[in-house]
Order: structure tokens, then C-alpha cells, then sequence
């Protein structure tokens, strides 16, 4: 992994956190749900007049995996007459969901039990080691406010948990069953936190920005009410400014600070009652990103781009790698009986990890980590899902929800996809975390170039010509973009209402779903000219084009996905009480998290759950 794309991935959060700044204001909410829904013609809308585009063949060999010339454009699709509209759809699950949407920091409190936290679900969880059982106990909280969103979690010896918010720069604690307490803000990408303890002392906090900072602070615990730490009015500095990425960290029991530098493949100890002296501890790690100290005095240290848990002698830097599991792996924690457990955010899991033989049990595990954009192609017979996993890339097949995993966050090239499209010869993963735009070979899974200097690109597509167009959330606009790294591009159509995916119909045009407005725009690719197609939906999000010539669209808003007649704007409820809608927090994306539609050749449509974890299939009934 080149140091170049570490220091793309450390902006990824910044455009998280600057969501708002990118997003038109009128875009950042959508409509409110009305009490009950539009009416729906009840029988099934006329076939459109004008047939949808095929799959196109495969071309040639793909590109290198460097930065290549754009391929050659496949050849024009041969278009299918459409069929009969199905009668009505059975609601399958293909993929079962899971626990968690990404899992992230993790800590035992005094009565042994595991705290886990997630930055996109914002919840923290309590999890039953030896059971699996996963329960909440602090959800995200009301109009955005993202209280639960834990990227590491800390207990003090009286059983007071604090946790970071990553996205909001908040910090909150909690002691026993009282309410959450905000005692931090203006800390953006806060991420890591630690109580020092001292016999006959009060406990003290510290916590670390990385990736939209680089710096260690001390936190207020006895302020009583909370403090802005980018206010020069609250007269706050921080004990140390650009180390490298200091993540989770710990004290050992020496009294210092042990911690990861994320970008220096460092892990160092840092003397905070003396001015904050850093030394180095080991070296040659590829991305460190997590220590923890056993009773024994050993060091752990998780590696996330190599998967690997490593103890380390504090005293002489001496390392033994432990065990070698999957890239991903976010942080770990050691329990009252020095057993050791990690997680990792590309597979929602927990893992323990035997320090004696370097075997992993799982105590709980997922199949997808956060499902946002799905794609389908059809090859031969088979339809196989491509679905951007946030975390991961992956594929599913359609028949019997077989997942394969392509390419995962810290091992690979990947920027974090919510968007994603696929043809013939290649998949398009778009990132609006990152303003990102990635090739990859549909056929081998490996990444072909990635494309950046977008302004938080929510879907991409190549059409039957040949042309790659984007969708900017960013701008509100979609865009033709040509020549050598996306340097060359040409708006078609601008002031969409909270653009969120897109799909490529019959005649040159493309249709759009715009979730603060509640409408599906066509626009034409070569004149810009639009036009509505549906209105008075409730934040769609997800489209695809089916054979019958209908537009399906989920409406997260009523968590149901609907038919649309793309002559008419006719619609039809085909699936309804979907676990779709993944809440999103305050100044975020309106669509936080794609709930992506994609409907193969057989008529089955199949559609993402942000908030199960899950896809489902609707099985035409005919």
C-alpha cells in the first residue's frame, strides 16, 4: 500500500465531517414523511413505449492496474422488447443481516462486560462473549444528534463510560444509567480515548484527533457544561499536535501513554505530565491501529492492512507476531482474564484471539458490513449482485446469496464505495466520503485506477456509448467527464435536489432520483434537457430499470419500493415494511447511506438494507 493512498484515505473523513459545506442547503433534508401515504394506481400501468437497453458484451483484456488510458467503449447494447409486468412479488431475505454497521472501538468494564461501538450505525453495544447476543445501550438519538456514535470507548474505575464522535468532534460520558452527557465539542475526527488512572487521584481523560486532526488533548471532566475546544475562547491547547495519527491508544502501567502512529507505522509511548515527551517504542508496522496492555505487562498491537495481532516487549521493542487474520481490523481489548478480542469493521465481527496458538473464535460475525448501492449483471443464466459494502466490495449470487468478498478497507485499494454500478467489463464504485470514482475489472475484482476531484460523487455509470457520467451531490449535477484523471468535465443538467442515484434508459437519457424533492428526473445525456417523471415520493433513493420498462425506485421514506411507468409516472407498490433508512446525522448526506435497487433479467428485484445489514429479493409472481 503506497504512503499516497494512506494520506487519500486520512481526507475521507474530512468530507464526512464537511458534508454540509458540500451539500446545497436545500438538499440536506429531505421532505417530511406525510401521516399517510400518496394514493397508487392499484392496477398495472401500460408497458412504455420504448424498450430498455441490454447488457452489453465483454470487451477485450482490462486495463493494468495503474493509472491506464480509459478503455475503449462497449459495443451498443442490442435492446430487448419488454415483458409482461409481474403480477405482484414475494419478499425473500437473500443475505441475512448482522449486528453492528461497521465495528469499531471496544472495551470491557469493571464487571467484565464488552462495550462495542459503531460510527455509521451510532450506537454502542453490549456483547455476550461467549453467546454472541448483542444488545443497545445508547442509540443515535433524536434529530441527528448521533449520540451513540462510538469510534473508541473508555471506562474509569468507577464505571464511567466516555465515548468519541467521530463525525460530530463530540465527546460524551455516561455513568451508570443516567442520561449521556455531552462534555466535548469541536474536536472534528476525535477518535481515540483513554482514562489515566492514579492511586488517590481523580481519574483524568485524554483522546486524539486523527484524520481530521493530528493531535492529543486532555479532556475537562469537571466543566459543567460543555466545552468547545476550537473556541480560542475556551483557552484549550492540546498537549501535542502532529505525531502521525495517534490512534487507540492506552497507559501501561508505567503511567505513560502507548499508542499507534496510523502514518508512521510506528507504535510510541508518550510522557503526558512531561510536556508530552514522545519516544518510539517498535517499528515496521504497516498501518498500527490499536495498542492494549495484558496484566502481564505485554503489549498488544493490531496491524489493520495486514490483519495482524502482534505482542511487543514495551522494554526492548522486541516483536512476535500472534496471529494473522483478515485486513480490517480496527481495535482490540483484554478482558479481566487476559483473553484478548478485536474487531473487524469489513466483516462486523468480533473475534478472540487464543495468544498461545494464534487461533481466532468468532463471537459474532457478519456477512456484509454496511450494504449501501447494489448493481446487477447478468451473466448467462446467473445474477450476480455487486454491492458497494462501505467497508468492502463485494458479490452476491442472486440464486442462493452466496457472498464473495473482492476487496477490503486497509488491505486493499478501496475509498469506502456507497455508489456502484456495473457492465460488462467493469464496476464503478463511487464515494462521496472521499470524492472518489473507482474502476474495477468486474471479471477478476481487482481495482483498475481511482479517480478523485469529484465534490462527494454519490453514483457513476458507463453508458452504451462509452461516456462516464457522474453524479455530484456535491454540486447538485450531473457530469460528463472525460480525458486523463477526470481532469475534463462538462455539466449536463445542475440544481438537482439531493441527487442520489441514477440509472441509464432507452433514447440517450438517464433518470435520477432526487431525495430532498421527492422526484425521478430524466434528463437527456446529449441536450441536458429534463423533465419530471414521478413527484410527491418520500426520499427515494436507489433505481434501476426492469424488463417490463418500469422504473423501480425504493422510497426510503415509507420504507417500500415502488414501480414507476416511465411514460405515465404512474407508480405501484410492489414490497412494503423494508428495513430501509438508515438514519443519517445532523449537516450529513440526506441519503446517509444508498438503499440501492437493482432488478435482473429475470424480473427479480433486489434491494439493500442499511439497516438490517441485509438484501432482500422480490421474487416476481407471474
Amino acid at each position: 500500500m503506497s504512503p499516497g493512498h494512506v494520506v487519500r484515505r486520512a481526507s475521507i473523513a474530512l468530507i464526512l465531517l464537511l458534508g454540509a459545506a458540500l451539500i446545497p442547503a436545500t438538499a440536506q433534508q429531505p421532505p417530511a414523511k406525510p401521516a399517510t401515504p400518496p394514493a397508487t394506481k392499484p392496477a398495472q400501468p401500460p408497458a412504455p413505449a420504448a424498450p430498455p437497453a441490454a447488457q452489453p458484451k465483454p470487451p477485450a483484456a482490462p486495463p493494468s492496474q495503474q493509472a491506464a488510458p480509459t478503455p475503449p467503449p462497449p459495443p451498443p447494447p442490442q435492446q430487448a422488447t419488454p415483458v409482461a409486468p409481474p403480477k405482484s412479488f414475494i419478499t425473500q431475505i437473500l443475505v441475512p443481516g448482522s449486528h453492528f454497521h461497521g465495528v469499531h472501538g471496544l472495551a470491557f468494564d469493571k464487571d467484565d462486560q464488552l462495550f462495542v461501538g459503531s460510527v455509521v450505525g451510532q450506537s454502542i453495544y453490549r456483547v455476550n462473549v461467549d453467546s454472541g447476543e448483542v444488545d443497545v445501550v445508547v442509540e443515535p438519538g433524536m434529530d441527528g444528534r448521533a449520540i451513540g456514535m462510538a469510534d473508541d470507548i473508555a471506562f474509569a474505575p468507577d464505571g464511567t463510560m466516555a465515548w468519541t464522535g467521530f463525525l460530530t468532534g463530540n465527546i460524551y460520558i455516561r455513568k451508570g444509567n443516567e442520561a449521556p452527557r455531552l462534555i466535548a465539542t469541536g474536536l472534528p475526527g476525535i477518535n481515540s480515548l483513554a482514562f489515566k488512572t492514579e492511586k488517590d487521584k481523580e481519574p483524568r481523560l485524554f483522546a486524539t484527533q486523527v484524520f481530521l486532526g493530528d493531535a492529543l488533548w486532555e479532556i475537562d471532566l469537571k466543566a459543567d457544561k460543555p466545552i468547545n475546544y476550537a473556541d480560542p475562547a475556551s483557552k484549550k491547547q492540546p498537549l501535542l499536535k502532529d505525531m502521525g495519527g495517534l490512534n487507540g491508544f492506552e497507559f501501561g502501567p508505567d503511567g505513560l501513554l502507548y499508542g499507534p502512529l496510523w502514518f508512521r507505522g510506528l507504535v510510541v509511548k508518550i510522557d503526558v505530565d512531561k510536556g508530552g515527551q514522545m519516544t518510539t517504542v517498535a517499528d515496521g508496522f504497516r498501518i498500527p491501529a490499536a495498542v492494549n496492555f495484558d496484566k502481564k505487562g505485554n503489549l498488544y498491537v493490531v496491524d489493520t492492512a495486514l490483519g495482524q495481532l502482534v505482542r511487543v516487549i514495551p522494554a526492548s521493542g522486541e516483536k512476535t507476531l500472534i496471529a494473522t487474520l483478515k485486513p480490517g481490523l480496527d481495535n482490540l481489548a483484554i478482558d479481566g482474564r487476559d483473553r484478548v478480542f478485536v474487531t473487524n469493521m469489513v466483516d462486523n465481527a468480533v473475534y478472540q484471539i487464543d495468544t498461545r496458538t494464534g487461533g481466532a473464535r468468532t463471537v459474532i460475525e457478519g456477512k456484509l458490513a454496511i450494504p449501501s448501492d447494489i448493481a446487477v449483471f447478468n451473466d448467462g443464466d446467473r445474477e450476480i449482485l455487486h454491492v458497494a459494502d462501505v467497508f468492502s466490495y463485494r458479490t452476491v449470487d442472486g440464486a442462493n446469496g452466496v457472498v464473495e468478498t473482492h476487496l477490503r478497507m486497509q488491505g486493499d485499494t478501496l475509498e469506502y464505495p456507497l455508489g456502484i454500478s456495473v457492465n460488462a467489463r467493469q464496476a464503478l464504485l463511487t464515494s462521496w466520503f472521499s470524492g472518489s470514482v473507482q474502476r474495477v475489472d468486474r471479471k477478476t475484482g481487482k481495482s483498475i485506477e481511482v479517480l478523485h476531484g469529484f465534490k462527494a460523487p454519490v453514483d457513476a455509470i458507463e453508458t452504451a456509448k462509452g461516456e462516464l457520467l457522474v453524479l455530484e451531490l456535491g454540486t447538485g449535477s450531473l457530469l460528463r467527464v472525460t480525458g486523463a484523471d477526470s481532469k475534463d468535465q462538462v455539466v449536463i443538467a445542475k440544481d438537482l435536489a439531493a441527487p442520489t442515484a441514477m440509472v441509464e434508459g432507452p433514447d440517450n437519457v438517464v433518470y435520477i432520483t432526487e431525495t430532498a424533492s421527492g422526484r425521478v428526473v430524466q434528463i437527456d445525456i446529449a441536450s441536458g434537457a429534463r423533465k419530471t417523471v414521478s413527484e410527491g415520493l418520500v426520499a427515494p433513493e436507489g433505481i434501476d430499470l426492469g424488463p417490463d420498462g418500469r422504473l423501480y425506485v425504493a422510497e426510503v421514506g415509507h420504507r417500500r419500493v415502488v414501480a414507476i411507468d416511465r411514460t405515465t409516472g404512474d407508480r405501484v407498490i410492489i414490497a412494503t415494511n423494508l428495513d430501509i433508512g438508515l438514519p443519517g446525522y445532523k449537516h450529513g448526506p440526506p441519503a446517509f447511506v444508498t438503499t440501492g435497487v437493482a432488478v435482473g433479467k429475470s424480473g427479480a428485484v433486489y434491494v439493500s438494507s442499511d439497516i438490517r445489514n441485509a438484501i432482500y429479493k422480490l421474487i416476481p409472481v407471474r
